[in-house]
């Protein structure tokens, strides 16, 4: 079968080690199921896996993709929950959890096998790219939103980097639910996209906000660490999925942390009940993913050269 898949690392040109070619079919497994891709979406947890962040040279050449829609063995519209293992489902009692591409083969290919307990019924209103925007990116931001920051309708919440993925979904997702978001970027257009999108306000980097927020969405790093804990409320919540801008932040700004008794809460992805609970959202309040680009998989290169450059506002799709 077709496939983009990691060949080679390299840490520092990571589109070198991507390779388009044929792959070996998935094969059967007692407790898994094999769907047929009809659409899967980019991450940056795929450019990391290409510099070797969380996979080994050992594990090559790994099929990349953590997110896919498609249908299963019966016909069925489905959307696959990418961490494997979280339920002990398919996988043996000392096996740690990982994410699709971690251990397994990923979703950018014709098929992809996984456990039976990681598929999701795809809701009818949603397409098979929109859906397939949905498990990593939006599930973070979901789980950020909602679980981690706790916040509620009416409370406010900063993001930091609108563009990215997670970034755009927790300024949409926030703004449904009844938040006052404000968003950061250093590019006027996706400042005035943020805006569109029902950010209430969107700012240059490190600008001053009109006031402090509730919660801060973190996803850039060291960059914007600094702002993100200066723009809280006392007893606010800083949550982080990331830090694609580095993980050393010039200043920690620990003063600030103690003294305001500000919380910081990691987050990483979400549950499959979190992601049934966004697929209803969606599907309820007319809710639908950014996608910036979609391209058939054949030309999945030019997807990843968007996301390694941050040229796109919203998800890439590859469709197959």
């Amino acid at each position: 079968m077709f496939a983009a898949y990691a060949a080679r690392i390299d840490r520092d040109q990571p589109l070198n080690g991507l390779e388009l070619g044929e792959r070996p079919a998935p094969g059967a497994r007692p407790g898994w199921t094999t769907v047929n891709v009809k659409a899967a979406s980019l991450n940056h947890h795929d450019l990391w896996s290409l510099r070797g962040v969380g996979l080994g040279e050992e594990a090559l050449p790994m099929i990349l993709g953590c997110d896919a829609a498609g249908t299963d063995q019966d016909g069925n519209e489905v959307v696959l929950h990418s961490v494997i293992g979280q339920s002990g489902h398919g996988v043996g009692p000392d096996e740690p959890r990982s994410i699709l591409t971690e251990r397994y083969q990923g979703t950018f290919a014709e098929q992809v096998t996984v456990p039976a307990w990681n598929v999701l019924p795809k809701p009818k209103e949603l397409s098979f790219a929109e859906a397939a925007c949905l498990p990593t990116a939006w599930l973070t931001a979901y789980r950020m939103l909602f679980t981690n920051a706790g916040v509620r309708p009416g409370d406010s919440v900063l993001v930091q980097g609108a563009g990215g993925g997670v970034a755009t979904a927790a300024i949409v997702l926030g703004a449904a639910a009844g938040l006052r978001v404000f968003a950061t970027s250093r590019s006027e257009d996706k400042r005035k996209r943020a805006v569109e999108l029902g950010a209430e306000a969107a700012l240059p980097s490190g600008e001053r906000l009109p006031e402090r927020v509730d919660a801060v969405i973190e996803t850039v790093g060291a960059a914007t660490w600094s702002h993100s804990v200066k723009s809280l409320k006392p007893g606010g919540t800083l949550v982080i999925s990331g830090a694609t801008s580095g993980f050393n932040p010039e200043r920690t700004e620990l003063n600030r942390i103690f003294f305001l008794e500000l919380k910081v809460v990691g987050s990483t992805m979400g549950s499959k009940d979190e992601l049934a609970s966004l697929l209803n959202f969606c599907a309820a309040k007319g809710v639908r993913p950014v996608i910036d680009t979609t391209l058939p998989l054949d030309r999945a290169r030019e997807g990843f050269a968007k996301l390694a450059e941050g040229e796109m506002f919203g998800k890439v799709v590859l469709t197959v």
